[in-house]
């Protein structure tokens, strides 16, 4: 599958999740990523493609490019790429990405207790123009 540009699949059903998409909506750098609930046709196919499990993803998934970015590493990227003081979070990255990526896992398998989880992903075509329209809804 050929995605051009740039493109972030993420958990369109978790509340942190959602609430991240709508901070880069907010902080796109140029070129824009496009987003795409992993609930999607595309989200699910994209995962599939780069070795994760569209049933159960553990992740979210950053293409930029010919590079794909997960984990700790995918959000330093998103957020570094909003431009200007927000580079400064490449520091992030002197702390060994074991430990990272450790954290982010935390957070991630805990995300719904946590955070909460939404009947249908709040992203819509006419909301976002780089979005994937979800029909997305929970089992």
């Amino acid at each position: 599958m050929d995605i051009p540009g740039r493109v972030v699949v993420f958990d369109g059903l978790c509340n942190l999740c959602s609430g991240g998409a709508r901070w880069l909506q907010n902080h796109q750098g140029d070129p824009p990523f496009r987003l795409v609930p992993m609930q999607s046709q595309l989200g699910r196919a994209l995962l599939a493609q780069h070795g994760y499990d569209p049933n159960d993803p553990l992740t979210f998934l950053v293409v930029d490019g010919d590079r794909s970015l997960t984990q700790s590493d995918a959000w330093i990227h998103l957020i570094a790429a909003a431009g200007g003081a927000w580079q400064l979070v490449h520091a992030t990255r002197v702390v060994p990405r074991a430990w990272r990526d450790s954290i982010y896992r935390l957070v991630a398998r805990n995300r719904y207790r946590w955070f909460g989880r939404r009947t249908a992903c709040y992203l819509t075509s006419e909301s976002d123009p780089h979005s994937e329209t979800s029909k997305a809804k929970a089992p």
